[in-house]
């Protein structure tokens, strides 16, 4: 598994409590989102590095950048259709080019003046943006407020064909840390180091209503 880990404890203890934040795994270049999948879909983009024939290209794919969200999401890698747990390492840039595209899954009066507006570009538009409840490991949820993006058309084919630099299967890693998590609770149970994103535009974290780490807001 080639992604740095900390313990959970010393990283939630510099998260943000509330609000709505990106946390994620990244560098200079590139950000790690999170997806889980059947077996069949999973290893056919180990092996080749992109979604092949067994992804469905057809209706909107969810990635999340948050490594928690996901492990709530699949429960641990444990419901049916979620059994391995991939990493995908994606350029920042395209990343961010997903972010200044989207269009919240809710009518937000600040950014649309009407619902009817709001309708209308929720419709056109191929990606997606949703700020969920965080989760905690023991899946209870958090006041702070977790980032994923839908994906259909044009940006899913771009995302699933072209812009994946790397494909980690995370399922051991997973596995153990289930049964950490089970065996000693929070006190050894690591976590990809995550830390909080921010678009390389400004204009761009506004737009999707990032918070003030500091207060919140």
């Amino acid at each position: 598994m080639r992604l740095t880990t900390e313990r959970y404890l010393d990283q939630v203890s510099i998260w943000p409590n509330e609000g709505n934040h990106i946390l994620a795994h990244y560098d200079a270049e590139s950000i790690i989102v999170y997806q889980a999948y059947r077996p069949t879909a999973a290893h056919f983009a180990l092996k080749n590095g992109f979604f092949g024939e067994s992804f469905s290209y057809s209706r909107m794919s969810w990635i999340k950048p948050n490594f928690l969200w996901m492990m709530y999401r699949s429960g641990w890698g444990s419901k049916e259709a979620q059994e391995v747990v991939l990493a995908l390492r994606i350029r920042r840039v395209f990343f961010d080019q997903l972010l200044s595209q989207a269009i919240p899954s809710s009518w937000n009066s600040e950014r649309f003046p009407s619902e009817e507006q709001w309708t209308f570009e929720l419709r056109r538009s191929a990606v997606r943006l949703q700020w969920d409840p965080d989760h905690a490991p023991n899946g209870e949820k958090v006041t702070r407020r977790a980032l994923q993006l839908g994906l259909r058309d044009e940006p899913l084919k771009a995302y699933g064909r072209r812009e994946i630099l790397e494909v980690i299967d995370m399922s051991n890693f997973v596995a153990e840390q289930k049964s950490t998590l089970n065996s000693t609770g929070l006190s050894m149970l690591a976590t990809p180091s995550e830390r909080l994103y921010q678009p390389a535009d400004p204009a761009i974290a506004a737009w999707i209503g990032i918070s003030d780490p500091l207060s919140g807001k």
